[in-house]
């Protein structure tokens, strides 16, 4: 488990060789990754156009892009600065100019559609932003006193001069620059101001309705601070200004190898990502020429870097007016999540996986017997031992809290968090931390690895021995989340299952040479070659002219080796269909290369998260296997990753999750979009079967 990751990786480019020379020619050249990111987030700014999606929907879709581009900013040109600071030759200039084009060109087409579209719709439906200008008196007086008692008190403007410098400013904090006229109170004519606006306070604020003629009216914050901007100087006169936002790198940067403690060490770093290298410069469109170069030249950010906007420097915030807007017809229609057919909520857990596995399919299916399973682990006295990994559950978790229980009631709690879990270590650290003043068992997984398996192992005493039941699942333990994403889990009794769940908590807790899994693949000890395999047995299958399909649904396909063994077994003829969420590398429709590759992207009211992958390779009963994974196809998941994938062998379950999870989306109308061999995406049709739509409806 302790492999060198660089090994790892020409590991990974030996077989995409290998699986090259087996398609008896070269791959074709593989999209850009990173274009293909701001392409999904096209689709997704796509849902905000449409008028079948309720407005306050489409709203919501807007502020998705925004978070996910602060993401791509923070981690993904982040790291393609990084490479051309090391000049290894992996990132061009070029290559640089080409992504910032194509995030400047998709941000304002955000605007231009939140702007010409979504509000004023929202308008005509009695929801409305009142900015300065459009205030009357009334509303201006209560701007005013909301300004001076909940807002002034927490702004301290600070005037630069050599003994002011220019303050750090925290990665995608609001902040004000100003430019003064006049002195200050020693006679001075320093002339920038800056103010950092504090995070506690609101972005969107409703004023009370009587103000507004009955409709819903909101004021943003940035207009609130913008209108009395010139009662933070007294004396001086404000000539120019904007509101501006800076996107840091926000990777935590810790070397394993050279730290005794890496949840210390991490606790550490933390402080620092607020403060991290500067990658992007947000302004109001109207900032003036100067005000923007000098906070390029204070950042040390090229032209390129700067986006200039046409209304607030967040949108993400907007989620404020979402949640405080009374409009229920304007949003989805509300769905509960159905409580599992196959589990009667009024036994025990227990005898009833004894009974047969169960399967989940969230959010369709409630995550609550999840919950219950672990409830009843805690509170059954018979139950000796609880094992669970933690990669994102969220800063308030029941799950968490009923680990916190099991260790006071005196069961063995072992918990493998891990602590690196992007923008969730803060969260992950403090977990860990209560569960080891409790007295449970913690461990941090692998140096150079991370835990991203999701497993849940219980230990009970039956009889004269022992018997364990696990629950696997492709997401993650967050019932918040489990509302929103699309994921398939399964509770399971099957003894060889829970032998290898064992197995693999037993590796990650001691690091020894234990007994490798059987049943369950691992990254990133056999999952990559076990695909390849499956690959090249669909590849032989069909060049003897028996029966060979591939249709895999994950979230994103990067991996070389396992898009080069995806074209060689295209080429030898099998039928191939790819459900990619997200990124995906692979260019269908090669003529000579990837004819009989299919590759299609759902983006609707859930995220898709499901990971299926289906192969076949004969018509016998045992040339096809059916698994469920947490492993994107990413050569990170496959050698830098612990992951799991697992076989759905119940021949009802097997059909279940291929006739909710795989066929409708191939089947998809309206939420669907196809990839050309250019990178492009097309919508199928605007109207028609929605997958996620017909499993809402199937479990309503």
């Amino acid at each position: 488990m302790n492999a060198s990751t660089g090994d790892e990786t020409r590991f990974g480019t030996d077989i995409a060789a290998t699986a090259a020379s087996a398609a008896g020619a070269a791959v074709p050249a593989l999209l850009d990754r990173e274009r293909s990111i701001l392409e999904f987030n096209r689709r997704v700014l796509a849902q905000a156009r449409r008028a079948d999606v309720p407005l306050l929907e489409r709203l919501r879709y807007v502020t998705i892009v925004s978070s996910n581009l602060d993401e791509f900013f923070e981690v993904r040109v982040a790291d393609h600065l990084e490479a051309m600071r090391r000049r290894d030759g992996s990132v061009s200039e070029a290559d640089l100019e080409a992504m910032a084009a194509a995030a400047h060109a998709l941000i304002d087409a955000q605007y231009a559609l939140l702007n010409d579209d979504i509000m004023p719709a929202l308008a005509r439906e009695g929801i409305v932003v009142v900015n300065h200008a459009e205030r009357d008196s009334a509303q201006r007086a209560w701007v005013r006193r909301f300004f001076e008692t909940q807002v002034r008190p927490l702004l301290v403007p600070v005037s630069l001069d050599p003994s002011h410098p220019f303050p750090l400013v925290a990665n995608k904090s609001l902040n004000f620059i100003a430019r003064l006229a006049g002195r200050d109170i020693f006679g001075r004519e320093n002339q920038i101001a800056i103010v950092k606006v504090p995070r506690v306070l609101p972005r969107v604020i409703r004023m009370p309705r009587e103000l507004c003629g009955g409709r819903q009216g909101f004021v943003l914050l940035t207009s609130v601070i913008r209108a009395h901007l010139e009662e933070l100087f007294p004396g001086r006169t404000v000539g120019s200004f904007s509101q501006f936002r800076v996107t840091r790198d926000s990777d935590l940067e810790v070397d394993e190898d050279d730290v005794t403690n890496l949840r210390q060490a991490l606790r550490r770093h933390l402080t620092r990502r607020h403060f991290g290298e500067a990658i992007r410069l947000e302004v109001v469109a109207s900032c003036p020429e100067d005000l923007a170069g000098f906070l390029l030249e204070q950042f040390s950010l090229p032209r390129a870097a700067l986006y200039k906007v046409n209304g607030p420097v967040n949108l993400v915030r907007l989620n404020q007016l979402i949640d405080q807007a009374d409009a229920d017809a304007l949003r989805f229609p509300r769905f509960e999540p159905r409580w599992p057919a196959r589990l009667d909520p009024a036994r025990s857990i227990f005898p009833q996986l004894r009974e047969g596995d169960v399967l989940l399919h969230h959010p369709f299916e409630s995550f609550e017997p999840v919950v219950q399973f672990l409830r009843d682990a805690v509170r059954d006295p018979d139950v000796l031992a609880i094992k669970q990994t933690v990669y994102r559950t969220g800063s308030e978790s029941v799950l968490m809290d009923l680990l916190l229980e099991g260790v006071r009631r005196g069961k063995e709690v072992l918990a493998v968090v891990e602590l690196k879990a992007r923008f969730d270590e803060e969260a992950n650290i403090n977990w860990a931390e209560r569960l080891e003043a409790e007295g449970a068992q913690v461990v941090y997984g692998i140096v150079g690895l991370k835990t991203h398996a999701k497993l849940l192992l219980v230990t009970r005493r039956e009889g004269e021995g022992l018997r364990r039941y696990v629950h696997l699942s492709t997401g993650n333990y967050n019932p918040r989340t489990a509302r929103l994403y699309t994921d398939l889990g399964m509770l399971t009794a099957d003894p060889g299952l829970t032998a290898d769940a064992d197995a693999v908590f037993l590796q990650l807790a001691s690091q020894a040479k234990v007994r490798a899994p059987r049943h369950l693949l691992t990254a990133p000890f056999v999952l990559h070659r076990r695909l390849i395999r499956h690959l090249e047995q669909v590849a032989a299958a069909a060049r003897s002219g028996q029966p060979a399909r591939v249709l895999v649904k994950v979230n994103a396909l990067t991996d070389p080796a396992l898009i080069g063994a995806l074209v060689a077994a295209g080429r030898a003829g099998a039928r191939i269909d790819l459900i990619v969420r997200g990124a995906c590398m692979l260019p269908p429709g090669v003529p000579g290369h990837t004819d009989r590759i299919r590759v299609r992207s759902v983006v609707g009211r859930f995220l898709e998260h499901t990971r299926v992958l289906y192969f076949r390779w004969g018509a016998g009963d045992d040339d096809e296997a059916l698994y469920l994974s947490s492993a994107d196809w990413m050569s990170r998941n496959m050698f830098r990753r612990i992951e799991l994938a697992w076989p759905v062998r119940d021949p009802v379950l097997r059909q279940r999750v291929i006739d909710e999870a795989l066929v409708p989306y191939l089947h998809d109308e309206r939420d669907a979009w196809t990839l050309d061999s250019q990178g492009r995406y097309h919508r199928v049709a605007d109207a028609g079967v929605s997958a996620q739509q017909a499993l809402v409806e199937r479990y309503r």
